[in-house]
C-alpha cells in the first residue's frame, strides 16, 4: 500500500509584467514638429508682409530728367532694402507716358502740371518747380499783360507744350497771328540776339535748380542786356488757373552781382508731379513716399533736377489730390504695425488656434502613446494575490513581494513620465496595500509553520510509483 499525499495543484504561469511605455520619444518629435511648424508660420508671415512689390514706372525719353531719376529711385529703393520695386518703362515723350498711365498700365508717373491729368493720378511728391522768366531789353520794361501783348515773344524752352501755355495765358491762342506773337526760340538763342532780332520779350522756361546754377544771366547782365519782368497780377492768374503755381523769383537768383533782380520778383510756375494711380495701396505709397523723403539727396540728379522735394498738397481743393499713403506720411499720421494689421493679427490668432487644436490632435492621435490608467495596474495586482496562495516558501513569496513593488515602482516612474495616468489611482492604492498586507501575512504563517521534510518526500515517493 503506497502512501499518497495530496498533488499540489501546479503553480500558474506568472504573468508578464506590462512594459511601461515611455513618451520620451513622441515627445521630442511634437517639441521638434512645434518648432518647425513656428518657424514656418513666422517665416510666412514675414514674407507675406515683406513681400516684395513691383511698380512699373512710365517715363518719357529714356536719358531724360524722367527716366534718370526713375534709375535713382530704383537705385535708393533697393539701398534700401525696400520691399518696393520698380520697373522703368520709356516711352517716346512725357505725353506718352501719361497715355499708358491712363491705361492702368503703370502705377507711377512724372508729369507737369499743364499736361494733360490722367483722371486717377493722385500726387506723391512735389521733385520740380519750372518758373516762368519774363524777360525784356534793359531798357523797355514790361509792367502790364496788355503791354507785354503788343509785343513779339519768343519762348526759351524744353518743349513746345511751354509755348502753347504762354499763347492760352495771353488769350492769343485764338488769334490769327497766334503763331507770330508767340514763337519758339531757335536751339542756341541768348537772349541778347532775340532782342536784337525783333522779339520785345522772352520767357524763359526752366526749371528753378537749373537758374540758380546758370551762370549766364550774370554774363548778359553785367553788359546790361535784360531786365525781369514781374506778370502782373500773378496770385490771381495762379487762381484763374489752377494748374498755375505761384512763384517768386528771389533777390540775387539769376545774378549776384550785379544783383538780379534787385528785390523779389513775382512770377508764375508749374510744378513737376511724380503721380501714383489712385487704386494702389496705402501702405505701397506710404513706404514709397518714406523712401523719397527721407533719400532727397540721394535723388536729386546732377544737373539739379529733384534737388528740393516738396511734400505733396494736402489739402482737399488741391489741384492734384494727394495719394492717402503719401497724405498719411506728410502729415504724420502712419499707423503703427499693430494698427495696421490689427485685422489681419485678430484673424491670425483666431485661426492659429484652431490649427493649433487641430494639430494637438493629430499629435496625440498619431505620434503619443496614450497613458495607461493606474487602475488598470490594479489587475497585475491582483494576480499576485492570486497566486500568493501557492508559495509555499519564503523563496516564493520574496518573488511575490518584488514583482509588487516593481509594479509600484513603475507606476511612480509613469507618473512621472505621464505614460500612466491618475485615474483610479485610489483603486491602485487599495490593490497594493491589500496584497501587500496578504503577503505580509502569508510570510508570517510560512515562519510559524513551516512545511515538514516529511510532506517532501511523500511527493518524491508518489511521484516515483506514478514513473
Amino acid at each position: 500500500m503506497s502512501a499518497e499525499a495530496p498533488t499540489p495543484s501546479p503553480k500558474t504561469r506568472r504573468r508578464r509584467l506590462p512594459v511601461v511605455k515611455s513618451n520620451r520619444a513622441q515627445i521630442l518629435l511634437f517639441s521638434l514638429l512645434t518648432l518647425i511648424l513656428t518657424a514656418v508660420t513666422v517665416w510666412g508671415g514675414r514674407a507675406y508682409i515683406r513681400n516684395s512689390e513691383t511698380l512699373v514706372f512710365a517715363v518719357g525719353e529714356p536719358n531724360g530728367a524722367e527716366a534718370r531719376f526713375a534709375a535713382r529711385l530704383a537705385t535708393v529703393l533697393n539701398n534700401n532694402s525696400s520691399r518696393l520695386r520698380l520697373k522703368i518703362v520709356p516711352n517716346g515723350d512725357n505725353a506718352k507716358a501719361l497715355s499708358q498711365f491712363d491705361r492702368k498700365e503703370a502705377s507711377l508717373a512724372i508729369l507737369r502740371t499743364d499736361a494733360k491729368i490722367p483722371s486717377r493720378a493722385r500726387s506723391v511728391a512735389i521733385l520740380e518747380h519750372d518758373l516762368f522768366l519774363l524777360l525784356s531789353p534793359s531798357n523797355k520794361k514790361i509792367k502790364t499783360i496788355a503791354e507785354l501783348k503788343k509785343r513779339k515773344i519768343a519762348v526759351i524752352a524744353d518743349s513746345e507744350s511751354s509755348v502753347a501755355f504762354i499763347r492760352n495765358l495771353l488769350e492769343l491762342s485764338e488769334a490769327p497771328d497766334a503763331g507770330t506773337r508767340v514763337q519758339m526760340a531757335p536751339p542756341g538763342s541768348t537772349f541778347d540776339k532775340l532782342f536784337a532780332s525783333g522779339f520785345g520779350a522772352v520767357f524763359k522756361v526752366a526749371h528753378g535748380s537749373q537758374i540758380v546754377k546758370d551762370k549766364s544771366y550774370e554774363l548778359i547782365a553785367k553788359r546790361g542786356g535784360f531786365s525781369i519782368n514781374a506778370i502782373e497780377s500773378a496770385k490771381t492768374i495762379a487762381r484763374k488757373f489752377p494748374a498755375i503755381s505761384e512763384e517768386t523769383v528771389a533777390t540775387g537768383m539769376l545774378s549776384a552781382s550785379p544783383a538780379v533782380p534787385e528785390e523779389d520778383v513775382d512770377t508764375i510756375g508749374l510744378e513737376w508731379l511724380l503721380v501714383a494711380q489712385s487704386k494702389l495701396s496705402t501702405t505701397t505709397v506710404s513706404d514709397l513716399a518714406r523712401i523719397i523723403y527721407e533719400n532727397k539727396t540721394e535723388l536729386a540728379l546732377s544737373d539739379g533736377f529733384a534737388s528740393k522735394i516738396e511734400p505733396a498738397a494736402t489739402d482737399k481743393d488741391a489741384f492734384i489730390v494727394a495719394h492717402p499713403g503719401a497724405a498719411e506720411y506728410i502729415n504724420d499720421e502712419i499707423k503703427s504695425f499693430v494698427e495696421r494689421y490689427s485685422d489681419l493679427m485678430y484673424f491670425a490668432l483666431a485661426a492659429l488656434s484652431v490649427i493649433g487644436s487641430i494639430f494637438a490632435a493629430v499629435y496625440t492621435k498619431v505620434t503619443r502613446v496614450a497613458p495607461e490608467k493606474a487602475s488598470e495596474l490594479a489587475t497585475a495586482i491582483l494576480d499576485i494575490g492570486e497566486r500568493m496562495e501557492f508559495a509555499d516558501t519564503l523563496d516564493d513569496l520574496d518573488e511575490l513581494q518584488d514583482e509588487l513593488e516593481t509594479i509600484l515602482r513603475n507606476v511612480v516612474i509613469g507618473l512621472r513620465d505621464g505614460t500612466i495616468s491618475s485615474d483610479g489611482l485610489d483603486t491602485f492604492k487599495l490593490g497594493y496595500e491589500f496584497v501587500r498586507d496578504e503577503i505580509g501575512l502569508r510570510r508570517d504563517h510560512l515562519k510559524r509553520h513551516p512545511p515538514s521534510p516529511q510532506d517532501d518526500k511523500v511527493v518524491s515517493v508518489k511521484t516515483a510509483q506514478s514513473a
